[in-house]
């Protein structure tokens, strides 16, 4: 459609991590004027922790002009491996995919913003709403206030956002947690390289569920010998060993997840102990082999509402679905797709491109708990023979 015409309508966009630069970006190819406000200080980063590429993804490098035929955007597998306890395999089918890491996205993302309108250190505190000026103003800790057409929170599963407006839509705790790593190429142990590098790797065993795969390392390096191993190991914990577990090596609360440096040392052995009893030898020679190991609570959200008046919540900040899904960053890029999509379609009925948006939007999200739940609780609660989820 074309929008030269049409005046151009501001964005605020809460959160600065993938879900608000996939719709920071897309609405800026739309004509919005768009800023995006990232409570954060410091530079994002996540060292690389592992994400399957899905075609939502590619779809938005798409439309950002970003070749994804020309720009190495992960580390392919071939073969899905599983491996019982003993380290046998039970089964090995050929089923390739890409895995990429959450750092190459943001910065591929953050490449493409650029730094007009991107700012840091912006906390946001309260929201206002003007429906006879169909406008919005989002006032910030440091006194600050900006106001625009438009107000997206992509603010994570603990958005502001949603606190905000929806206080009783809360995340809730499923009941286990991962342990994660990640480990340079060039350290992997030999049994790990051996039976797992190249492929995407599994194994079960009671109230456990691991697996790895190879993901770009140090400064996004997609060559072989220097990407990273990244594993995932769910563990069943009740709320005492959680509470336990978040609260890192300087004795601070961390919520729900612990990054990595902050674990507290007590469950470096913890991991050990636990790997030796449950997981097959090339698994618990990569956890050994893991120095600094990190932590997150796995928790369900999926919003009974999106959309208030020209404010609108979209990936984390609106449902979380479990990690076994792969869909967490997907559902983020999706949920912009469609916005931006609805907004281009209605350039002068905000209100209405948002009420076509929001029902596919919480259904998707819904879907997703449900698919989540079951899966992570057959493979955690219930001692799943088959394994292959992530």
């Amino acid at each position: 459609m074309d929008t030269k015409h049409t005046p151009a309508r501001r964005a605020l966009v809460i959160g600065g991590s993938l879900g608000g630069l996939f719709i920071g970006n897309l609405l800026r190819r739309i004509g919005w004027q768009v800023d995006i406000y990232e409570r954060s200080p410091h530079a994002l980063d996540s060292r690389g922790g592992g994400i399957v590429l899905q075609p939502e993804v590619i779809e938005v490098f798409r439309r950002l002009g970003i070749d994804a035929g020309e720009v190495e955007l992960g580390v392919a597998s071939r073969y899905r491996t599983v491996l019982e306890p003993d380290g046998t395999v039970r089964s090995r089918r050929f089923a390739p995919q890409m895995q990429t890491s959450w750092s190459l996205i943001y910065s591929r993302l953050r490449a493409a913003f650029g730094e007009a309108g991107y700012q840091q250190g912006r906390t946001l505190v309260g929201i206002e709403q003007d429906a006879a000026a169909g406008t919005v103003t989002a006032r910030f800790a440091d006194g600050s206030v900006e106001t625009g057409d438009l107000l997206i929170g992509a603010d994570g599963g603990n958005s502001t956002v949603r606190q905000q407006i929806w206080p009783e839509a809360r995340p809730s705790y499923a009941g286990y947690l991962a342990w994660r790593g990640l480990v340079p190429e060039s350290r992997m142990p030999e049994s790990t390289r051996q039976m797992l590098a190249g492929d995407f790797g599994f194994a079960n065993n009671r109230g456990s569920h691991i697996l790895g795969y190879l993901v770009p390392g140090e400064h996004n390096d997609t060559r072989p010998g220097h990407r990273f191993y990244n594993w995932v190991w769910y563990r069943v914990a009740d709320a005492r060993m959680l509470a336990a577990v978040m609260t890192d090596r300087n004795g601070k609360a961390r919520g729900y997840s612990v990054p990595e440096g902050l674990l507290d040392e007590r469950w470096l052995a913890h991991l050990q102990q636990d790997a030796e009893a449950l997981l097959p030898e090339p698994f618990r020679a990569i956890v050994a082999a893991t120095e600094q190991p990190f932590a997150q609570a796995i928790r369900d959200l999926a919003s009974e509402h999106m959309v208030s008046g020209r404010i609108a919540i979209l990936g984390d900040a609106g449902s979380i679905p479990r990690p076994h899904t792969a869909a967490s960053t997907s559902k983020a890029a999706a949920n912009a797709l469609a916005l931006a999509d609805a907004l281009q379609s209605a350039p002068a009925d905000i209100a209405a491109a948002l009420a076509r948006w929001e029902p596919a939007q919480v259904a998707y999200g819904k879907a997703l708990r449900r698919q989540g739940t079951e899966t992570g609780n057959l493979l955690l609660f219930h001692g799943a023979a088959t394994a292959g989820a992530v």
